[in-house]
């Protein structure tokens, strides 16, 4: 190893392929970051399969969809999201259907009232409501709930999308949370001369996955479930709650889960590469480490 002399001080030559220690050092503790980056995220994404936030509550393919309607709470008629219930009924009743919904969606409900085509009295107005498994009516975030039709309407389309479902709230708060919902549809002004008369109705329900967006931290240990503390016990021994039946696919979600902890994890990983990327800018080169002591 030769040296030179530079002003007042001998420096020396560093050896042909050797790499300053620097940035050794740096390119070490990158490919460590790197090597727990993907760790953490293989850690924070395995309980996803498990435990998905908002599990698609679809048909099966050989249930037919519903073709009546609940004249109440109780006799609510059980539909799951994605299938098209109708009903025939008359001007002046209520109508009810039921359906699951879990932490993370946002339930849409459609509804379209077929009214006949002979002449009517006057105008009539219909409202769609939906309720919780705990009966408080939930408000609509957007979308027409209700409609007036007109004396020579053939039907009216009605449209109600909740706030995003909540794994837990406040006992005060009457935030939308897991378990089941009530649909209501009825007319809520005509004239006397209408009463009674045939009309025919559509209700859909569809979600929409929020993700951890709008995730909250704890869960209910049961899902707000009507009978859920009172089960009965069928052929196949599965127990199920007496007031309702459906559930999502995938079961209800724990709500301990949603995708923040994957954003929690790649912001602890980027803030470490930012600390080791401002360090090796800022620390220097040094003191050569080939000068001799006292140069």
């Amino acid at each position: 190893m030769g040296g030179r002399l530079m002003g007042d001080r001998l420096m020396y030559d560093r050896p042909a392929g050797e790499r300053p220690r620097g940035v050794s050092r740096l390119g070490r503790a990158v490919t460590a970051a790197a090597l727990l980056a993907g760790a953490a995220l293989a850690v924070a994404a395995s309980p996803a399969a498990a435990d998905d936030p908002s599990p698609s509550a679809s048909p099966s393919g050989d249930s037919a969809a519903p073709t009546s309607a609940g004249t109440s709470f109780r006799t609510a008629t059980e539909i799951t999201q994605g299938q098209q219930a109708t009903a025939n009924a008359s001007t002046g009743d209520y109508l009810y259907w039921s359906f699951p919904a879990d932490s993370g969606q946002r339930p849409t409900v459609k509804a379209t009232v077929k009214l006949p085509s002979t002449s009517r009295g006057g105008t009539q107005t219909w409202q769609v409501d939906v309720y919780d498994g705990l009966r408080r009516r939930q408000a609509c975030q957007y979308g027409v709930q209700t409609r007036t039709a007109a004396q020579d309407a053939t039907s009216v389309d009605l449209s109600c999308t909740l706030r995003t479902v909540r794994s837990w709230a406040e006992p005060w708060d009457d935030a939308p949370l897991p378990g089941t919902y009530y649909i209501r549809l009825t007319a809520v002004d005509l004239g006397s001369a209408d009463l009674g008369q045939p009309a025919n109705a559509q209700v859909q329900v569809d979600s929409k996955d929020m993700g951890g967006a709008a995730a909250v931290d704890g869960s209910l240990s049961q899902p707000v479930v009507p009978g859920i503390a009172t089960t009965s016990q069928d052929s196949d021994g599965k127990k199920s709650a007496k007031l309702f039946s459906l559930k999502p696919d995938d079961g209800w979600a724990s709500g301990w889960w949603s995708d923040r902890w994957v954003w929690t994890a790649l912001g602890g990983v980027l803030a470490a590469l930012a600390g080791i990327g401002g360090y090796a800018l800022t620390r220097g080169s040094g003191r050569p480490h080939r000068l001799p002591p006292g140069a």
